[in-house]
């Protein structure tokens, strides 16, 4: 047996699933403040609940424990617990211009921003050297983060997805000076294009110590319930990653809590493309499934204002949910009671008109204390449900890519507001333990292998190429942990890249399979609090590039890319369009180095502001002015900003 826990902001949800896959029970807890006991007040209840012979279950039955949270995402949102971090950027004389952390928001760098330093280093896109790393250099730095109280530090350099040499080199030497530190690796983390890749090698950086006590708080309320089997922590892209590796990238859970309610919400429905409304007591999540997993969003996205690129479900937030407040007018939301729902609710005794108080009142709904809305309006109540479902059926109709019909799966503790049709959208669906969608989301999670790589294409030969791609992104599934057989490949994506010579095209390959639970538990559990800033943990997921899908690096098959020719010039010698740093001109693609319209990757000429020494528009420096301050040391050499 398995259990699925998703740990919200208001509830934590836990499912427990035989070996069949069929749901045996499903319970709710209120989350709280110290992680522990509501963790372990859901999985109390849910051992306790009759089971499929009517009797509790024995907690030495349970198999493996997957488990979904909020917290990281929810910690950088308020700006706490969160630690301060020494961000490395290795790509000097390139990328000057804009220093790291230069587009947070003030709040947010004034609590993770230790010190940012700029050194020598970093790669063109096919692996060459725009300059050499400097061992001194590094160690000057790392006697300035000791000097600093610095346990954490953000390591990112340019081109890593392409060539990760120098980024591992410098944890090295920067580990061998500090000792027991915390190291984040951004071809670790990210896609192409650095500032989004090193904004999200930060994030993950500045959690580094918060997640080992979340990981260590799970661990204990399960060993308290008496559980004994392994744990596992979902990933945004709905599969799974073992302790250690939830230990290292913390950022990988942001977005867990809505996929593992659109892959719960394909799991009972049966459904695997349809769009997924999940309610909760504050929002309303409308995403699309594909294939059975969350389509994910293209390019960059934010978090907390911060601008990042690693994999995310493509999600659209409506402030709608069941404890959202109703204005006089009848409009709903997006201000919220949240988790006092059961306190302030006109059901539930309180003293505040909500979304749920209009579903009962309405008779769309079987909660709390009817007679308690018994003076509401009935016409009222269905004019704001129908303006709920209005609006609701605008979200998925921007989330649709065609005009065919598409099912409508609500889900979620307050999808009681959902009606069974949507406009334009008659086709709703709300499957037995629709409540509980997300834990079940998190207990049927998979192992995830992924290719994304910048593969030589020559003519003729695409279908080989595509076949070695899927085979070796069946094998590293395999390798972390899927039962083989079980693996299948479900997403393909080809990406020509008309600026690198050669037919060059990046493709991703995705694969997924059933967790082997027949292996020892020894190849899951890890002892202890922490690696120490080691670099490369074994994971549930696809290697080294697990966390941003970022394994890109150029696959030469039998020609060689050294003297290839950019823009009629020798690679060597190639012009760079308005600045110095490596790639070639792409009007609109966020590839790292290209000359890009409206953007900031590396060695990019930005309308604005441009990297590489190029002109800012809002300060120029040879040195390129931090927007905050700048201090050059003259004795070391190395780019400061304090």
């Amino acid at each position: 047996m398995r259990i699925g826990i998703d740990v919200g902001g208001t509830n934590t949800d836990a499912a427990l699933l035989s070996d069949d896959n069929h749901v045996v029970a499903g319970t709710k807890s209120p989350t709280t403040a110290d992680v522990t006991s509501g963790v372990a007040a859901a999985v109390a209840a849910l051992l306790a609940a009759p089971g499929a012979d009517g009797r509790p279950t024995d907690p030495a039955a349970v198999d493996a424990v997957m488990i979904g949270t909020t917290h990281f995402l929810n910690a950088l949102i308020e700006g706490e617990r969160l630690a301060r971090v020494a961000a490395v950027r290795l790509g000097l004389p390139a990328t000057e211009a804009l220093p790291p952390m230069v587009d947070w928001p003030e709040r947010l760098r004034e609590v993770v921003g230790g010190g940012t330093y700029l050194c020598h280093g970093g790669r063109e896109f096919d692996g060459r050297m725009i300059s050499p790393l400097d061992p001194d250099e590094l160690r000057r730095v790392a006697a300035d983060i000791r000097a600093r109280g610095l346990t954490t530090i953000a390591i990112s350099s340019v081109f890593s997805p392409a060539a990760a040499e120098d980024e591992v080199r410098a944890a090295e030497i920067l580990t061998g000076e500090l000792g027991d530190v915390h190291v984040s690796l951004s071809h670790e983390i990210g896609r192409v294009g650095l500032l989004a890749r090193e904004n999200a090698t930060i994030v993950n950086a500045s959690l580094r110590d918060l997640a080992e006590h979340i990981v260590d708080a799970f661990g204990a309320a399960l060993v308290g319930a008496g559980i004994g089997a392994p744990f596992f922590i979902s990933q945004n892209d709905g599969t799974l990653m073992d302790v250690a590796h939830a230990r290292r990238y913390p950022v990988a859970t942001f977005a867990s809590g809505p996929t593992n309610s659109m892959r719960g919400a394909a799991f009972l429905s049966g459904l695997t493309d349809c769009a997924v409304v999940d309610v909760g007591g504050t929002t309303a999540d409308v995403g699309i499934l594909v294939g059975g997993f969350p389509r994910e969003a293209a390019g960059e996205s934010e978090a907390a204002g911060v601008r990042t690129n690693f994999r995310i479900p493509d999600v659209l937030s409506l402030g709608i949910g069941g404890g959202s407040l109703v204005a006089a007018d009848g409009e709903v939301g997006p201000r919220s009671v949240g988790y006092r729902l059961t306190d302030e609710a006109l059901v539930f005794g309180g003293d505040t008109l909500t979304a749920t108080d209009l579903a009962v009142a309405a008779g769309a709904a079987d909660i709390g204390d009817a007679s308690a809305v018994a003076g509401l309006e009935r016409a009222f109540a269905e004019r704001a449900l129908a303006r709920i479902a209005e609006r609701l059926a605008e979200t998925v109709d921007r989330m649709r890519t065609s005009a065919a019909p598409l099912p409508v799966v609500a889900v979620g503790g307050g999808s009681v507001l959902v009606p069974g049709g949507l406009p334009g959208f008659p086709d709703v669906r709300r499957p037995a333990h629709f409540d509980v969608a997300n834990a079940v989301g998190a207990a049927i999670a998979q192992v995830g292998g992924e290719v994304d790589r910048v593969f030589r294409v020559p003519e003729g030969k695409r279908d080989q190429v595509l076949a070695t791609a899927r085979e070796e992104a069946v094998r590293r599934a395999e390798e972390s942990g899927a039962r083989p057989g079980t693996v299948r490949v479900v997403d393909v994506e080809e990406v020509p890249l008309a600026y690198l010579p050669g037919g060059a095209t990046r493709i991703r390959v995705k694969a997924v399979g059933d967790l082997d639970l027949g292996r020892p538990v020894s190849a899951y559990r890890v002892s202890g609090a922490g690696d120490g800033g080691a670099v490369g943990d074994g994971a549930l997921g696809d290697g080294v590039s697990n966390v941003g899908a970022s394994n890109v690096g150029v696959e030469k098959h039998g020609t060689s890319d050294a003297g290839a020719e950019k823009h009629g010039a020798s690679q060597d010698g190639a012009e760079k369009h308005g600045a110095s740093a490596a790639g070639a001109r792409n009007d609109g693609a966020s590839n790292e180095g290209a000359e890009k319209h409206g953007a900031s990757n590396e060695g990019a000429e930005k309308h604005g502001a441009s990297n590489d020494g190029a002109q800012d528009d809002d300060a120029q420096d040879d040195d390129a002015q931090d927007h905050d301050a700048q201090d050059h040391d003259a004795q070391n050499g190395v780019r400061t900003h304090a």
